[in-house]
């Protein structure tokens, strides 16, 4: 079993919602962190725990970042992160595997599956650290975390889709 620290330079969470039922509205999770356990004889036995900084989101609009980090959407002030731990981790081909987890948003644990895909095989970089990558992606409904506030359009539909698309991109780094 070999620990790695998630490289929060080299990761990113991303997500994209419908919005007014037309286009998408895409964002990002600055600040991840975590560890990842890893066996590669074991895959199974392998563990993940994330945590990301909400108050590191960014759409590249302030006042809609002002507005989700407010109490209508992730009220960073009563829930600051948001968490993943896995509970199963499944191979599910040559490069890729099923992780079964608990997914904290705003106060709200739900189960969720993440297909994890493109793990690279370990590497020793100039500075004496082991790296691997990997990519994950999963969708949820954000009502399911109590993230409710909506409108209806004149025209029929919402302004904000319920579901949520997430993609994360990670880099980890182990010790020599």
């Amino acid at each position: 079993m070999s620990l790695y620290q998630i490289d929060p330079a080299h990761t990113h969470a991303q997500f994209k919602v419908r919005h007014m039922m037309v286009s998408n509205v895409k964002g990002d999770f600055d600040k991840v962190t975590g560890t990842v356990e890893y066996d590669d004889a074991n895959p199974g036995a392998s563990k993940i725990n994330v945590t990301v900084d909400v108050n590191s989101i960014s759409t590249r609009e302030p006042q809609r970042d002002a507005d989700l980090k407010s109490a209508s959407f992730f009220d960073v002030e009563k829930f600051p992160t948001i968490t993943f731990v896995s509970t199963g981790v499944v191979k599910s081909g040559e490069d890729s595997f099923e992780v079964v987890g608990d997914l904290t948003i705003h106060g709200v644990t739900k189960t969720v599956d993440l297909e994890v895909a493109d793990v690279t095989p370990e590497m020793k970089d100039p500075f004496g650290f082991f790296r691997r990558g990997a990519s994950a992606k999963t969708t949820i409904l954000r009502s399911d975390f109590g993230l409710k506030y909506n409108a209806v359009l004149e025209t029929g539909g919402v302004v904000i889709g319920d579901e949520v698309h997430i993609t994360i991109d990670v880099e980890f780094t182990r010790k020599a």
